[in-house]
């Protein structure tokens, strides 16, 4: 009988303490609790690396050397365990060949269907392009009205020069006597001789026919000779009216004179010689210079130096070799050097960039008078040149950074070559399939289900069901926005792996466990219960679903719940907690579960911050992607969540149209700008910081103390203590990067890697050092005993206490700490950080520099990974930054952090080409008072539930005015600060009325308390004087028995005596 349940016993990998769970097969389980308590460790690392090292196990030596194998986890004992899988944040693929199609391999689907029931066009003309037997040709001449006459024509010889002496020979050899040379019909022995320096067109005449009934046989004699001699084709030559009509038994336009190889589904591969690309190899771009970042201000004039490469100094003095050619030009081209770049004739930008015509001169008029004739191949070209020229690592940086990717001029992004392009079915090709939205191609496939006749209904049915399956897989997990043809690079991590989980749900497998890391990443509220119901899919078959998981939806949909902690790192590794969703709310010991039930909340500010007026940024006419040229307004000095359903447009309009703006304008960056108007009021900030999910650093010698440039100050405070002074030991000697300190058994690693062949290759600890990094010299400088070995194995909640007299080191030590990162071992290696921790590490080093107090700091996601009682403590951070005087910037769909936002800007309202638009903007309660709005509609209960506690405005009272007024929003504001000020009055009311009940209460009760206190002491009083006459009565009566006993004893002796 299979067990029910994976037990796990004694488990102790990473910070987990050897504890046992319980985990229910064949239920959706979430793992949850803070960052850093566990959750990963049990889940990914210990359930998913066991049932996986167990498989690859079972199969032979052969077999594992091509799998990987993995280290086994620390454990004393589980059972119940089945094969598993993990679907984890991971890119699921760095291949820019790779796309969404080809990851769900819908794409391979899409090959078979065009290779088998695509019609060939001819990509030069346009026309279709079909292949014939000889017996079609035959039908078809036969067909013909009886009466016509025709010449059956062998094509030997197209458009080519020579004299052809071998050819003529041989068709007389054959028997022929005539010939068509360039349209003429000639005898072969009367031809004159052909002129060897001119192009010719040779057909042999094969037979001259008048179509009527009863000459199949030589029809199709002739036919058959003309195939032979014409290597496939045939010309018909119509008299009458001198008209031709073109078969071939091949696939090939013979107007235009291209053949076509016979479709197979490597033909519309990019990953195939027979289907790519030749100009782009497959890849449908091209890296080129981009004019837009040569010329990245158009409102300034050449002299202001809106040519980047070309020296401003220079040109404003007219003094060397560049100021003379350009002012040369400008005499040639008629145009003034102090012209803006934007107001120059079209011509004019279009020769200075990419040269003067082949053959056109330019006289440079150079000293003393000298004048030189040369060639201007343009500014691109030019610089394109010395780029290959150059060997200056220097000078290639220089020149590369105005590179970027365009599409691809051969295939114009579609990456395959002419030929597969012009393959269409239903008048569309592979590309335009692929080219649009999840969701458009399910409509085409649906379309083209009804619109088969017989054949292709036989030949392409399955197909389009399997292809139907999968985009439905993928419209399920909340991913209908994407296309087939995003390359699998530019996918975050909660894309890729909900593309993973699309691609095992189509595996139809079951009695698996499946490990999911936060699936929810990137999803908007709208889209979690299809995700959820897709995960209910996955149970329902038979597997064991778990999940590492912080969104409510998911937690009180689960089948059970086992919550982490209490706290992280050191203080987490427990189970505090497991159960059901509504047992889970209701135990004390869980900290999730307080959340869920509602006495720990994230609590809306008293007050929202309000704009300044005319304090802020704004974008003109975003156009970039689906963003449908909106103009949207970013105000300074506050929080503000852009947000919006996935694929609404939210990252295109921050990071690559603002992001990207301002870095050009502040940091001089050549960097690539979406398509939009303009950007106003950048001058209103002085820098502007991106803080993404982006590894910190790809080798384990990085780390978070090197990273936020602790590291430097610690080896400071080390080099300046009295032993390293004693032994001369300098800051450079505590690195474990160069040679003095480290040791060099490791090179300052810790570890040793050892090649296993057929198992896993097993890091061991270095002998040398027993995993510390530096020799013995360097570790005999210690401070309270620590050496420098033992402060990178700390966390940074045990390093504030070791340096919390020193102020600098602590400065950036409380960063750490503030932004949850507390359990994190200063020296841990940076690609064991999630995409959430590395954005943590980065926000914490702009907190530890000196705020200028006019920063934008673009934020995207950072909510990722983070339980409810971090994201407590995040916003408490970017409140610091804000309250400062600086603008946070943060693309969003946590609700938890929209609803303490100061403004929100709300983008949608659908994903993909129904997106693009600016829905809402203002403050969260006037987004939720926005019926377009999904966000709003779903932020709308949170805020009704803050209302209820006096936290913010009513919500519906919004929604009212803002239906009354959907301009008025100032009118709006207003009532919203009187409704606020309102609540708060009742807030007041209500505390000053429990108070003076409590007081009342409190006097009662010491008046009872002193009446009860009297009575006790009187009671105790008698009790003890009873108890004292009570003592005396009862040492009289022992007196008076002593002297009765010894005056008997003295009776007796006399007596005694007189005897």
């Amino acid at each position: 009988m299979e067990p029910e349940f994976i037990r796990v016993s004694g488990a102790r990998e990473h910070n987990l303490k050897g504890i046992s769970v319980e985990v229910p097969k064949k239920q959706l389980v979430v793992f949850t609790g803070p960052s850093g308590s566990g959750k990963s460790s049990m889940a990914i690392d210990t359930i998913y690396a066991e049932g996986r090292r167990r498989f690859v196990e079972s199969l032979s030596a052969y077999a594992r050397q091509f799998l990987g194998q993995k280290e086994k986890p620390r454990y004393d004992k589980i059972s119940g365990l089945s094969p598993s899988i993990a679907v984890e944040q991971k890119a699921a693929s760095v291949n820019p060949r790779s796309t969404v199609g080809t990851i769900t391999e819908i794409h391979d689907y899409l090959r078979v269907l065009y290779a088998r029931v695509g019609t060939q066009f001819c990509h030069e003309c346009g026309e279709a392009v079909e292949a014939q037997t000889a017996q079609q040709i035959v039908k078809r001449i036969e067909s013909l009205p009886e009466g016509t006459k025709a010449i059956v024509l062998a094509p030997r010889i197209v458009n080519r020069k020579g004299e052809f002496r071998d050819e003529l020979a041989l068709l007389r050899k054959q028997g022929l006597a005539r010939v068509r040379l360039n349209g003429e019909i000639q005898s072969l022995d009367s031809m004159a001789k052909l002129d060897k320096r001119k192009k010719n067109t040779l057909e042999a005449v094969i037979d001259r026919l008048v179509i009527r009934a009863g000459q199949t046989a030589r029809v199709t004699d002739s036919v058959e000779t003309a195939l032979r001699l014409g290597e496939g084709r045939l010309t018909l030559l119509l008299p009458a009216d001198e008209s031709e009509r073109i078969f071939s038994e091949r696939l090939a336009c013979e107007p235009c004179g291209i053949s076509f190889p016979d479709l197979t589904p490597q033909s519309f591969s990019y990953n195939s010689p027979q289907g790519l690309c030749p100009e782009c190899n497959g890849l449908g771009h091209t890296l080129d210079m981009d004019p837009s970042l040569v010329v990245p201000d158009p409102t300034k004039s050449i002299v202001e130096g809106a040519v980047t490469s070309w020296p401003k100094d220079s040109l404003a003095e007219g003094r060397g070799w560049t100021a003379c050619v350009v002012r040369s030009l400008a005499d040639l081209l008629e145009f003034e050097l102090e012209t803006p770049w934007q107001d120059l004739p079209a011509d004019v930008r279009d020769k200075i960039l990419h040269g003067l015509p082949r053959g056109q001169k330019l006289r440079v008029r150079w000293r003393r008078g000298r004048v030189f004739n040369t060639r201007w191949e343009g500014v691109l070209p030019q610089m394109k040149r010395r780029l290959l020229e150059t060997r200056s690592e220097e000078r290639q940086q220089y020149y590369a950074q105005f590179h970027s990717y365009r599409a691809c001029n051969g295939c114009g992004g579609g990456r395959l070559r002419p030929e597969s392009m012009a393959v269409k079915v239903r008048d569309r090709d592979i590309h335009s399939v692929c080219d649009v939205s999840v969701a458009e191609t399910a409509a085409f496939v649906d379309e083209l289900r009804e619109g088969l006749v017989d054949q292709e209904q036989q030949i392409a049915s399955e197909l389009l069901k399997e292809i139907r399956a999968r985009l439905k897989f993928l419209e399920d997990v909340g991913l209908d926005y994407l296309s087939l043809s995003r390359p699998g690079p530019s996918l975050s991590g909660g894309e890729s792996q909900r593309i993973q989980l699309a691609s095992q749900i189509g595996s139809e497998l079951s009695g698996v466990v499946y490990v999911l890391d936060e699936p929810s990443i990137g999803l908007h509220s709208r889209d979690a219960n299809k995700l959820v119901s897709t995960l209910e899919h996955l149970r329902d078959k038979g597997n064991t679903i778990v999940v590492v998981e912080h969104d409510r939806d998911t937690i009180e949909r689960a089948d059970w719940v086992i919550d982490f902690g209490p706290g992280a790192g050191r203080h987490g590794g427990e189970v505090t907690a497991a159960g059901t969703p509504d047992a889970l709310a209701k135990d004390p010991n869980s900290l999730t579960g307080l959340y869920l039930c509602g006495k720990e909340t994230i609590e809306v500010p008293a007050a929202r911050r309000a704009p300044a007026e005319e304090h802020e940024i704004v974008v003109y006419g975003a156009a970039a992607n689906n963003l449908k040229g909106i103009d949207v307004t970013f105000p300074l000095g506050l929080l503000t969540c852009v947000t919006g359903v996935s694929g609404a447009g939210k990252s295109s309009l921050v990071n690559q149209i603002l992001l990207p703006g301002l870095e050009r304008h502040l940091h001089k960056k050549a960097t690539q700008v979406g398509e939009h108007r303009s950007i106003e009021g950048y001058e209103r900030i002085d820098k502007v910081i991106a803080i993404d999910q982006q590894p910190i650093g790809r080798t384990p010698r990085s780390n978070p103390a090197t990273y936020v440039k602790l590291f430097d100050l610690i080896r400071d405070f080390y080099a300046n203590l009295p032993e390293s002074k004693v032994y001369g030991f300098k800051k450079g000697r505590f690195s474990f990067n160069v040679k003095g300190g480290r040791c060099e058994g490791c090179q300052g690693s810790g570890v040793k890697q050892i090649e296993m062949h057929f198992l896993a290759d097993v890091f061991v600890t270095c002998q040398d050092c027993e995993g510390k990094r530096f020799n013995d010299a360097t570790l005999r400088v210690t401070y309270q005993g620590n050496s420098i070995a033992d402060v990178l194995n700390m966390s940074v909640s045990e390093a504030i206490e070791l340096f919390a007299n020193h102020p600098k080191i602590l400065r950036f030590l409380q960063t750490l700490e503030d932004v949850g990162l507390g359990y994190v071992a200063l020296g841990q290696p940076s690609p064991t950080l999630s995409g959430g921790e590395a954005q943590r590490v980065k926000l914490a080093r702009e907190l530890g520099k000196r705020s200028t107090g006019r920063t934008l700091y673009v934020l995207d996601e950072p909510s990722t990974g983070l339980h409810f009682d971090d994201i407590k403590k995040l916003l408490a951070v970017l409140d610091r930054l804000v309250d400062a005087g600086n603008t946070v910037l943060v693309i969003e769909h946590n609700l938890d952090i929209v609803k303490t936002a100061d403004h929100v800007i709300d983008i949608g309202p659908e994903g993909g080409s129904g997106g693009g638009e600016l829905i809402a903007t203002g403050t969260p309660e006037e987004v939720a008072a926005c019926e377009a709005s999904h966000t709003g509609r779903f932020l709308l209960p949170l805020l009704e539930d803050a209302a209820e506690r006096g936290e913010v405005v009513d919500p519906e009272a919004a929604r009212e005015i803002a239906v009354k007024l959907p301009v008025g929003r100032g009118e709006l504001r207003r009532a919203m600060a009187e409704r606020r000020a309102e609540l708060k009055a009742e807030r007041k009311a209500k505390e000053k009325a429990a108070k003076a009940a409590k007081k009342k209460t409190k006097k009662k009760k010491t008046a009872a308390k002193k009446k009860t206190t009297a009575k006790k002491k009187t009671a105790a009083k008698k009790k003890t004087t009873a108890k004292k006459k009570t003592a005396k009565k009862t040492a009289k009566k022992k007196t008076a028995n002593k002297t009765t006993k010894a005056a008997k004893k003295k009776s007796g002796k006399k007596k005694t005596a007189k005897k």
